[in-house]
């Protein structure tokens, strides 16, 4: 459904209200802010994918159309309202309590105030929505979605003067020791800030990782949704929104582990076999996240989603193993079988 949504559901290319949808979506992100957009993103995959499974249709269009179209989906809103914090934080015009660089802030929602911060998130809209629609058209092997939010992210880097990766730290920048010491550059800021100051530690994420691997699989297999438990997964960050402390990030482990074990009962049949290969793809992926966050995230000013880069190398490995024959089907992901 990811895969298809762009071109059976956007239409041809070059359609204005295509692109225009995709500029009021950016702004809308802008608007309401990164992170509760992507919360919404996930209150609207669960009511399409519910709607899906009451109604026996394969596709619902509040998933395709709302929850991955140009009103909450990542590409767009997210990635407009993440582009509009960075731009918004190198004009100065974000001082808050955040206890990182005001770039990282995609909590923060900048209403109606400031135009030009809305404008920028709408522009970061339409470069989602090309992007997306790239990837989906020319059939590359991993979440469309997924590689626009982490590309965007590096593009507004590029366009508003900062560093693409950032310098690292102690032993580099695998090396989280002076976040775990407290270590600051002398005005105040640590020198590494991990993504999740809760959730950053191989072992933890790791186990994590492999059991909430094997809730995705469960939930695909039991309904049918590659996307279902996504979707619980991103709402379930409204908690996080909300400064509850230590609540964990999950939806680039449940959306690998869902579709993996749904092309594994596909191929083999079996649902145990299912389960754990759902499993493994789900703490690969949430691995995967941590190696990223390690890279792009900690050491940099603005945020470069470690959850959208872990869905792409999962989805990517999918595609891998059903381009080799070894699952009979990608299920939903483009570029296979």
């Amino acid at each position: 459904m990811a895969g298809e949504f762009v071109v059976l559901q956007f239409g041809p290319f070059f359609e204005p209200q295509l692109w225009i949808a995709a500029f009021a979506g950016g702004l809308f992100g802008a608007a309401l802010g990164a992170l509760p957009a992507f919360i919404f993103t996930g209150f609207m995959v669960i009511a399409g994918e519910a709607a899906s499974i009451a109604s026996g249709q394969e596709a619902v269009m509040i998933t395709d159309a709302i929850a991955f179209g140009p009103v909450f989906g990542p590409h767009i809103a997210f990635a407009g309202g993440a582009a509009a914090t960075a731009y918004a934080a190198q004009k100065g015009y974000i001082d808050t309590d955040f206890g990182y660089h005001e770039g990282k802030n995609i909590l923060y929602a900048f209403g109606t105030h400031q135009k030009d911060v809305l404008v920028v998130g709408g522009l970061f809209g339409i470069l989602g929505f090309v992007i997306t629609t790239i990837s989906a058209g020319v059939g590359l092997p991993w979440d469309p979605i997924a590689v626009a939010v982490v590309l965007s992210a590096i593009a507004h880097r590029a366009a508003f003067g900062y560093d693409i990766i950032g310098e690292p730290e102690g032993d580099g920048y695998l090396d989280m020791e002076p976040f775990e010491n407290e270590q600051t550059d002398g005005t105040g800021r640590l020198l590494v800030e991990p993504w999740l100051p809760h959730q950053y530690e191989w072992a933890g994420v790791g186990l994590m990782s492999f059991f909430v691997g094997v809730l995705g699989a469960f939930i695909a297999l039991e309904t049918g949704s590659p996307f279902l438990a996504f979707g619980i997964s991103a709402a379930s960050l409204v908690f996080l929104n909300c400064g509850v402390e230590k609540i964990p990030v999950t939806h680039h482990i449940t959306l690998p582990a869902s579709t993996a074990a749904l092309a594994a009962f596909a191929t083999f049949g079996d649902v145990t076999v299912a389960v754990i290969v759902g499993a493994v793809f789900g703490f690969v992926s949430g691995l995967f996240g941590e190696f990223f966050q390690r890279i792009f995230y900690a050491h940099g000013d603005t945020h470069v989603d470690p959850p959208a880069a872990a869905i792409v190398f999962g989805t990517f490995l999918i595609a891998v193993f059903a381009l080799v024959g070894i699952f009979d089907t990608a299920v939903w992901v483009p570029g296979a079988p």
